[in-house]
């Protein structure tokens, strides 16, 4: 049986509210920073490298706004006075049987933007809204 790499838009993402839709996930990436050190006494003249600490992007969700639903914003509303409500996010990209294949675990996440798309009298789009979050840390999860 052949195998094929597995489509990007069969994923769903549990954010510990209600379950909802979203559209798109934007920004699921991290990096290391490079640590560089020479020694005097080293005959290269070059630097060693060496892993440092890891840099985690905030995550972008992407949904359409529905009428009513307001765990979002409750979420966004959480935010006062030093205190805000993080959650632990599992992202997860799913095979034709629905079953997860790829899982990203984002670790302590909070909201920090808020946005929505323009709105425009001609247009027949539906309105998008953004949540980007903050996070402490992703952990990648591979199946099968």
């Amino acid at each position: 049986m052949a195998q094929y790499p597995l489509p990007k838009f069969h994923f769903q993402v549990d954010w510990g509210g209600t379950r909802i839709g979203f559209s798109e996930v934007q920004n699921l990436s991290f990096d290391v920073e490079v640590i560089e050190y020479r020694e005097g006494s080293l005959v290269e003249h070059g630097s060693i490298k060496m892993p440092g600490r890891p840099k985690f992007s905030n995550i972008i969700l992407k949904r359409g706004v529905v009428s009513g639903d307001n765990e979002f914003y409750d979420w966004w509303n959480s935010i006062a006075l030093n205190k805000v409500e993080r959650r632990d996010i599992i992202i997860s990209l799913l095979n034709e049987a629905h079953e997860p294949v790829v899982v990203w675990k984002v670790r302590n996440a909070f909201p920090v933007k808020v946005t929505w798309s323009d709105l425009k009298a001609s247009a027949s789009e539906v309105v998008i809204e953004s949540m980007e979050i903050a996070n402490e840390g992703i952990v990648v999860e591979h199946s099968g």
